[in-house]
């Protein structure tokens, strides 16, 4: 049995009691996850923005890393990183645990206790769930459903092993939460979203089924709960799947086109806007984005004048659909294929861009660049390479897109170049960063990019 950790929710910038044995713990342990950010340098900085004893033997705390700072009056995040931990103690770890293991605290109120990641604990996550299905509050800790959300208890949980910037857990094979490991201050568009287009009645988005967030430090999403499509797979296992076994893609990336078209089409409705695409605007961040990239992958820099020209010819392009809500990181992993149809997961965009910009409206083609890039990425799995897949794939989701949107990708050739080169850079950068060997993938595209007309 876990031995009670005895707290009173609170929140606290301090390193006193629990964290003064947590800290050094902590400060070797998040280096090495998945979702961590800061893999590029050391852990200096570390404090606590809130801590609330979840039940016991469970601790649920909001870290900041980066330069000390406090949360600003305005609600504003300090400079730097918060981090979602939910910290499992016990007096001696269970059999079968020992990738959840964190270390043994040396040190403070916890010295001599084994601490964990409690989401690798099964009955930490049917505790979690308990919460969801009866909302309530636990400190700042708010749990909450949708009004017809009927959740059964006793559903065995699993954690998902899949590389995500995120932790899921699945329970029963009937519903998944996904546990936002990177928190910033406002609703997570995972939640936002889905919830909206459920509104419109948007089949393609599996609806929020409960949630929890915190009000301390301030505001923010912390989980959600939906349905979990235990017979899909995502598009990205059944594009490798047809390429090993040499099956034709193109109907299947046709529909996805159509579904994407769907999902966009309910977007504008949930979240309208009016606003016409700001070409410059964006233009210009493009090429601050990758100016910085430049500077962090010296590979980069023979290319930039040529990538430069893409980012010119979007700046000087006065037409183009209106900007609007948009999914932000889509590609063929976010994507499940389920019976007959095409379903569209994962809203929060990419978690290492500001909350502000993700829930902001940007123009669809900046979704139809990211699938893509992922055909490409899918095609240089297997050698020899194989472009021709690639190409009859893309050509094929333009084409379902445009048939269901009323406007075709391939006539925005500015649009498509620029938000695809835009993508390929912030694909450089995370490659270099997280998987080097990947590298090459981009790189590829990178140079066929930086050619004009590319």
């Amino acid at each position: 049995m876990p031995k009670t950790v005895s707290l009173r929710p609170r929140s606290t910038a301090g390193l006193d009691g629990p964290m003064a044995s947590l800290a050094p713990l902590l400060r070797a342990w998040l280096p090495g996850q998945r979702w961590f950010a800061g893999k590029d340098r050391p852990v200096t900085d570390l404090s606590l923005l809130s801590l609330t004893e979840l039940f016991p033997g469970c601790l649920h705390l909001l870290l900041h890393t980066g330069p000390a700072g406090v949360p600003a009056p305005g609600g504003a995040a300090p400079a730097g990183d918060c981090y979602q931990l939910l910290i499992g103690v016990r007096e001696h770890l269970v059999p079968h645990m020992d990738r959840a293991f964190i270390g043994r605290a040396q040190d403070g109120s916890l010295a001599g206790l084994a601490v964990y990641d409690a989401l690798h604990d099964p009955r930490a996550a049917e505790l979690l769930l308990e919460r969801l299905r009866q909302p309530g509050t636990a400190g700042p800790l708010c749990f909450e459903s949708a009004p017809s959300a009927r959740v059964p208890g006793g559903l065995a949980p699993r954690l998902l092993d899949a590389e995500q910037s995120n932790s899921s857990l699945v329970y029963g094979d009937a519903y998944v939460l996904k546990v936002f490991r990177r928190i910033q201050p406002g609703i997570n568009p995972d939640l936002e979203v889905p919830g909206a287009l459920a509104a419109q009645g948007c089949a393609r988005v599996p609806a929020p089924v409960a949630w929890f967030r915190t009000s301390q430090p301030w505001d923010a999403t912390l989980g959600v709960l939906q349905p979990f499509l235990p017979d899909a797979a995502d598009g990205w296992t059944l594009a490798l799947r047809a390429l090993a076994s040499g099956e034709d893609f193109t109907t299947m990336a046709r529909e996805l086109g159509r579904a994407t078209a769907e999902v966009h089409l309910a977007l504008a409705t949930a979240f309208p806007s009016g606003v016409p695409g700001e070409n410059g605007r964006t233009a210009a961040a493009m090429t601050a984005r990758l100016d910085a990239a430049a500077r962090c992958v010296p590979a980069l820099v023979p290319f930039v004048p040529g990538l430069r020209t893409a980012f010119g010819a979007l700046a000087s392009c006065d037409s183009g659909p209106s900007a609007q809500r948009i999914h932000g990181d889509l590609h063929l992993g976010q994507v499940l294929w389920a019976g007959h149809d095409w379903f569209v997961i994962d809203f929060e965009g990419e978690p290492s861009r500001p909350l502000a910009e993700r829930r902001g409206v940007q123009s669809p083609v900046r979704d139809v660049a990211g699938m893509l890039r992922s055909f490409d990425y899918a095609a240089r799995q297997r050698r020899p390479w194989r472009p021709e897949w690639a190409r009859r794939c893309r050509e094929a989701y333009c084409a379902g897109y445009a048939a269901r949107a009323g406007w075709d990708p391939r006539k925005k050739h500015a649009l498509l170049r620029a938000h695809e080169t835009d993508r390929a850079v912030y694909e450089v950068l995370y490659e270099a960063r997280h998987r080097p060997d990947w590298l090459p993938v981009p790189m590829a595209a990178i140079e066929r990019l930086a050619v004009k007309g590319g």
